[in-house]
């Protein structure tokens, strides 16, 4: 079994981090820079940077920011948020990033992923899916844009299989019901994404306890569990975590 990454999520808002319910109701969670050194130096395999009001601002991911948390981390870092550009990519990997994540301008111009994955390799191209449950959909599951205001009618594991095809190296898989609740990631969502595509699937949505981390690389077959505020506010430690991964037989870097 390949080893299953622990990924923590920033949340960007306004140089802040932030965190919500259901993508509503934001609290600030620390310094984004804070965040990002303290998870580079505490066991984290990667860190995701998501600019989440870039795309409704109709404005670029903040660079300069973007280079700052890459000078003060040594692990794969991901950034996301209003990406609609070969320039944008450019000037993100240029300040440091390692992969980039596309959402709502993917879904609008699909292209876009063909031709970011000529540019600069698949392994660069990580396309973000917000998924809601809606049982019109062929597989139950429907994809929602604009961090969470726009239906598209898209089914979400048509999406995900078209965008394979189109290049993306892989799949960073949110659950807009589980979103914050801590509940647990949704299991059945992921577990359909992860089975019918053939690239890695980052779960993220619903991490409450280190018992969902289990059952999502376990039951759900992600290939990585992305969490944000149990890990800023220090409710569950990414060492422990993994140690307790390792004792349910999930294999995890140490």
């Amino acid at each position: 079994m390949l080893t299953r990454r622990i990924i923590p999520c920033l949340d960007v808002k306004d140089g802040r981090t932030v965190k919500g319910v259901n993508f509503v109701g934001l609290r600030d969670a620390g310094s984004a820079l804070e965040l990002a050194a303290y998870y580079s130096e505490h066991g984290a395999d990667e860190l995701v940077f998501l600019d989440i009001t870039a795309t409704v601002e109709n404005r670029g991911t903040m660079v300069r920011l973007v280079q700052d948390v890459a000078d003060r981390i040594s692990i794969p870092f991901t950034v996301g948020g209003g990406i609609r550009t070969k320039e944008d990519v450019g000037r993100l990997l240029s300040a440091g990033a390692d992969k980039i994540s596309i959402n709502s301008a993917a879904v609008r111009n699909p292209d876009m992923i063909s031709g970011f994955a000529r540019l600069f390799g698949s392994q660069c191209v990580v396309l973000a899916i917000d998924a809601r449950r809606n049982p019109g959909m062929p597989s139950g599951f429907e994809t929602i844009i604009d961090g969470g205001r726009t239906a598209t009618g898209r089914d979400a594991l048509l999406w995900a299989q078209e965008a394979e095809r189109l290049g993306a190296g892989e799949v960073l898989l949110t659950s807009m019901d589980a979103d914050g609740t801590r509940n647990g990631f949704d299991v059945d969502l992921t577990a359909v994404i992860s089975g019918n595509i053939g690239i890695p699937v980052i779960a993220s949505g619903g991490a409450g306890c280190e018992e969902h981390f289990r059952d999502i690389l376990r039951e759900g077959k992600a290939d990585a569990a992305l969490a944000a505020s149990v890990f800023h506010f220090r409710e569950i430690g990414i060492p422990e975590l993994k140690a307790y991964l390792r004792s349910e037989g999930i294999p995890v870097r140490i």
